[in-house]
């Protein structure tokens, strides 16, 4: 994985995570309830997804639409009850009600991760300030990733904050390695790789008859084809 361009495909349950591998995935984001964007998953599905594949798993941490945190007290327990199922990699990331990186919930949750490694999710995409949001999250553990279409409105319109946000790899905020999702295309991707952005994510794009059907491993394999190619 090292050597190529990481694949990231959401997984609903064991039948997609399978999918997904067998298509190329790197790694999967587990999450419920699309219809919501995607929420944390019962423990009962993370255990059988871990069983059934052995690529690296990001436990979506996140309980109601949108990106206010909402009830912290029961992120906090969602994340103790993944800590104690094994999950050890995360997704999450809430803002407050001014666009900024909501702390407090962020700190508390990421507390409870001992230093597992996550995704700072598309709330980046919402933010009042992407530049200030990197800045105030830098010295959190664990933090190695940022999920983003560079734009609340998809990759198309993100393009060019994408571009400059991999212009800035390696200065303060801007270590995490930029994971693109949102609306990602297969014709994105050359502008992409050339600018040295090495980690995509899907989940529509895995499934062409919609979200009520699983993933479809040759849809990923497209995916993952291009990407080597």
């Amino acid at each position: 994985m090292s050597n190529r361009a990481v694949l990231e495909v959401i997984a609903l349950d064991a039948e997609d995570a399978v999918a997904a591998q067998a298509g190329g995935a790197d790694r999967l984001e587990l999450v419920t309830d699309m219809a919501a964007d995607g929420l944390t998953p019962s423990r009962e599905t993370f255990a059988a997804i871990r069983s059934a594949v052995d690529i690296p798993l990001r436990v979506m941490l996140r309980v109601a639409d949108g990106f206010a945190a909402g009830d912290v007290d029961v992120l906090v327990d969602k994340a103790r009850e993944m800590r104690r199922a094994g999950a050890d990699e995360y997704v999450l990331g809430f803002l407050d009600e001014d666009g900024h990186a909501d702390l407090v919930a962020v700190e508390r949750i990421v507390a409870e991760l001992d230093g597992a490694r996550w995704t700072y999710h598309r709330a980046i995409d919402r933010a009042a300030d992407r530049d200030a949001l990197r800045k105030q999250l830098a010295d959190l553990p664990g933090l190695d990733t940022y999920l983003t279409a560079g734009s609340p409105d998809g990759v198309d319109a993100g393009i060019p904050t994408l571009l400059a946000e991999a212009a800035r790899t390696g200065q303060p905020g801007y270590e995490p390695q930029i994971l693109v999702g949102g609306g990602l295309q297969l014709h994105h991707l050359p502008q992409l790789r050339a600018a040295g952005i090495d980690a995509f994510h899907i989940g529509g794009a895995a499934r062409p008859a919609g979200w009520s059907a699983p993933v479809d491993a040759a849809a990923v394999r497209e995916w993952r084809e291009a990407l080597d190619a």
